[in-house]
């Protein structure tokens, strides 16, 4: 009878042993990243289990400046964050870097990190480049980053696999198969700053998420042919904002994300063929939206549990079809004013490599287990 008992206790402290650690992965903290609104602008904050923080670009300039730096702001708070560790600008567009100097106005920026200087002339990035942002970064570090560098992140493999035009020569590990999407490709074209894009690999534990800034269909086909540099990823971010320059089947198909999370406004992005390519993507479960887009419609959109902020001057009947794009230009009217509040798109990610990804606007939630 004791050695019945005796050996019944060896075998539960056993099966307790066995367990204890995959029990501990899924309680330990998480990395958290918010996918924050700024209107069809980018800005992406990252925070490590240790509390570190990355945030990748600051929202839009001009009169929505003060505007999206205070949403920045917001999840910087709900983060517990006392400062940004490192800033990330992806590149020097006004939707990108345009909430800077308000944000560090309110919150120590510890590093600046760039893809080095702008090459496509524009006023208003210019004379941010030459006025505004070394007096920034003066009394903190700059860096310009390269591709092949890593970002140091306690308890994070941060990979940069893009910058200034530039493109990682040697497969992340784990990558370097054929790339089958290759032979299909279609060249795009797009401006000349875009392509210069910071874009970062994350790894946490078996998590693995992938963050391209506004790089372009052609870079992307540098990036993933002939053979796939970075394998697959369990969430894509960003995606240019779902606009068609960017977001070829060589880098979205050959990913092979489960979730995506486009960082779209009401009448910028989500456009129609993106929309197709994402959600014919291989192994997609769920595409994620800041916004109802306009240019998508019924047609291409997603159910609206999955999108953060829906269209402000709602329409009676919603059509079904999509809206044509507003062409560029000083004629064009301005997209409608976001009347209330902006909504992030939060997600948790455990080193099991389960996530929770969740609409702040409505509270709805779903976990991707590993």
């Amino acid at each position: 009878m004791r050695l019945s008992m005796a050996l019944t206790w060896v075998l539960a402290m056993a099966l307790f042993a066995a367990a204890f650690p995959a029990a501990q992965s899924r309680t330990s903290k998480p990395l958290d990243i918010y996918v924050i609104d700024v209107e069809g602008g980018n800005a992406t904050l990252f925070v490590s289990p240790s509390g570190e923080s990355l945030l990748i670009d600051t929202g839009n300039a001009g009169a929505a400046a003060a505007r999206d730096a205070g949403r920045i702001m917001l999840a910087i708070k709900d983060a517990g964050l006392r400062q940004i560790d490192r800033l990330i600008t992806t590149h020097w567009h006004g939707d990108h870097f345009g909430g800077m100097a308000e944000l560090a106005s309110q919150i120590t920026i510890r590093e600046f990190i760039d893809h080095g200087p702008n090459v496509q002339p524009g006023a208003a990035a210019d004379e941010f480049l030459q006025k505004t942002y070394p007096p920034l970064y003066a009394k903190a570090k700059h860096t310009v980053v390269k591709a092949g560098d890593k970002i140091p992140m306690a308890g994070l493999d941060v990979r940069v696999v893009t910058s200034a035009g530039e493109t990682i020569k040697s497969p992340l590990s784990g990558a370097g198969g054929p790339n089958a999407y290759c032979a299909n490709f279609k060249p795009g074209e797009n401006n000349a700053e875009d392509p210069q894009s910071v874009g970062i690999h994350m790894t946490f534990g078996k998590f693995r998420t992938i963050h391209l800034g506004d790089l372009t269909k052609n870079k992307e086909f540098e990036l993933m042919c002939p053979n796939n540099r970075l394998g697959t990823v369990d969430v894509l971010l960003g995606l240019h904002h779902g606009q068609a320059s960017s977001n070829s089947e060589v880098v979205v198909h050959a990913l092979r994300p489960r979730v995506a999370i486009m960082n779209d406004g009401t009448r910028k992005g989500g456009e129609p063929d993106v929309m197709k390519t994402v959600h014919s993507s291989p192994g997609l479960e769920d595409l994620w939206q800041l916004h109802f887009s306009l240019l998508s419609g019924q047609e291409y959109t997603v159910p609206g549990l999955f999108i953060a902020n829906t269209v402000d001057e709602q329409q009676p009947i919603m059509p079904i079809a999509p809206t044509p794009a507003p062409q560029p230009g000083p004629g064009v009217a301005p997209p409608p004013a976001h009347n209330g509040p902006a909504f992030w798109i939060k997600l948790s990610a455990q080193q099991d490599g389960s996530y929770t990804v969740t609409n702040a606007r409505n509270g709805f939630s779903k976990t991707y287990t590993h």
